[in-house]
């Protein structure tokens, strides 16, 4: 057990940036993931690691070929510098002037294919009110968006949910349906009277999250069925790149059939079967009911749950 004066001497001597490595190691999966995310070499964040365990006293992470976990010393430290952060990037929350008039900085983490005009509209309102808050909107895979919202970087989020985190809260915003399209080069391009049989065969390009075990695997259920499950030759998590890669003929891909409209009446992108089946996939808000919200921040989350509860469903699905 920690003395008292060993308690001190750790609040003392103890480096944050070490907790804020710790931090990107308990989200990887392994040392040359996290310093790719940290933007270090390996060696150094191994060093790092060694450095926190040797200061705790603790071995923080189990680590052989194929396995990297954290320990239970690990886990406890996670929580605790998860939360030590939360409170640094909001220390300027605590330290702003209190004015009649809102400011501050909202930072939303958001899915590439969200298209909502719901949540166009808030973004609208919000600023029209509030002129002198300022936004930024990073465009993240789903899940390193709630990753974001987690470990407090974020504000909220909006985007799609595979497992939930029992320590955040979730609204879904809306419902949207995923169909296949093709690019001008495809050879089924321009093709009516189409069936799922005439798709088998043909190589395919979708979402990192395009598989059963994730966030989009009715997505995946829908390219199985069309026998292009094994034949993925291009995957991206932003959909302008998935989009990209349709339209250039590298293979079939999957959209949200209100995203590609434009593109399909501008006859850039056609449309492939199922047509009357197309899996419906929910996006939602996502926050962190523990963080410590600007003014600006809750301002506009209190406002993007009031217009969502206060919107029918049917006005929030998007066929």
């Amino acid at each position: 057990m920690e003395t008292p004066d060993g308690a001190v001497r750790l609040m003392r001597e103890l480096d944050w940036n070490l907790l804020r490595t710790f931090v990107v190691l308990g989200q990887s999966r392994s040392i040359t993931e996290a310093a790719h995310r940290l933007r270090l070499t390996q060696p150094s964040v191994s060093t790092a690691l060694k450095r926190l365990e040797d200061r705790v006293g603790r071995r923080l992470i189990d680590r052989k070929p194929g396995y990297f976990e954290l320990t239970k010393a690990g886990q406890v430290l996670y929580r605790e510098a998860v939360d030590i952060q939360g409170s640094i990037l909001r220390l300027s929350t605590q330290m702003r002037e209190m004015t009649d008039e809102v400011t501050g900085h909202v930072r939303i983490a958001l899915a590439s294919h969200v298209i909502c005009p719901l949540f166009d509209a808030v973004l609208s309102d919000f600023h029209a009110e509030h002129p002198k808050a300022t936004l930024s909107i990073d465009v993240l895979s789903s899940s390193e968006a709630v990753e974001s919202v987690s470990g407090r970087f974020s504000s909220f989020a909006v985007c799609l949910v595979n497992r939930r985190n029992p320590n955040l809260e979730y609204m879904r915003i809306y419902r949207e349906f995923f169909g296949l399209f093709c690019g001008p080069p495809h050879p089924l391009f321009g093709r009516e009277n189409l069936t799922r049989e005439d798709l088998a065969g043909h190589s395919a390009v979708s979402f990192d999250t395009d598989r059963l075990q994730d966030a989009l695997k009715p997505v995946a259920v829908m390219r199985a069925e069309a026998n292009m499950e094994d034949l993925i030759v291009g995957t991206s998590g932003h959909l302008e790149e998935v989009r990209r890669m349709i339209i250039a003929g590298l293979g079939i891909g999957p959209l949200p059939v209100h995203v590609t409209k434009r593109d399909v009446q501008d006859g850039v992108m056609w449309q492939l079967p199922p047509y009357d089946t197309p899996p419906a996939i929910d996006v939602h808000v996502v926050w962190n009911p523990k963080a410590s919200l600007n003014r600006a921040e809750q301002s506009f989350l209190d406002r993007l749950l009031k217009r969502i509860e206060a919107t029918p469903m049917e006005d929030r699905t998007y066929r």
